[in-house]
């Protein structure tokens, strides 16, 4: 064997590992997004939604001050119409729900690439006009904020518009 032979071989030794190397991760955050498919929330224990579990991959209302928390979802009309509007609010954002009982409601949102599950609770707190939410994932450790920014998107959506003052 000549040298020039011997120096190209490693080379291509290496050459299926770096195919094969996409594939290997692929399958393995595929794996994980089915794994992701079959739980469900804790929902309400002790008159409040489930504590966050000390991951970033969370955001609750009813987290005490810190990283965990963001606002609650406010309202100042009826409590049955401010809970029907959230229910067009979690379905124009993407989400679907999969439990709606008297003050309390479970809805999932999935990523768009590998189809992660997320899931979202909310409580009606009538008395303070408030319904709480918890937004976490299922699967990982870290969400790159999204939690936070689905929680933001549905406040955002969820607030009454101001009336236009031209009279339309």
């Amino acid at each position: 064997m000549s040298r020039h032979n011997q120096e190209n071989r490693p080379k291509l030794i290496h050459k299926p590992y770096k195919r094969l190397a996409p594939v290997v991760i692929y399958l393995s955050i595929l794996t994980v997004s089915c794994a992701s498919q079959g739980q469900t929330p804790v929902g309400v224990g002790n008159g409040q939604l489930a504590p966050c579990p000390d991951r970033p991959n969370c955001v609750s209302s009813e987290a005490g001050p810190g990283r965990f928390q963001v606002e609650a979802l406010a309202f100042d009309d009826a409590p049955e119409a401010a809970w029907i509007r959230l229910k067009q609010v979690i379905q124009e954002i993407g989400g679907e729900i999969q439990k709606d009982t008297q003050g309390y409601m479970w809805a999932i949102f999935k990523t768009r690439l590998f189809r992660f599950v997320d899931d979202v609770e909310f409580r009606m707190d009538a008395t303070h006009r408030l319904i709480h939410v918890r937004s976490a994932s299922r699967v990982g450790y870290l969400d790159f904020g999204v939690n936070r920014r689905r929680v933001e998107a549905l406040r955002r959506k969820f607030a009454p518009q101001p009336h236009s003052q031209d009279g339309a």
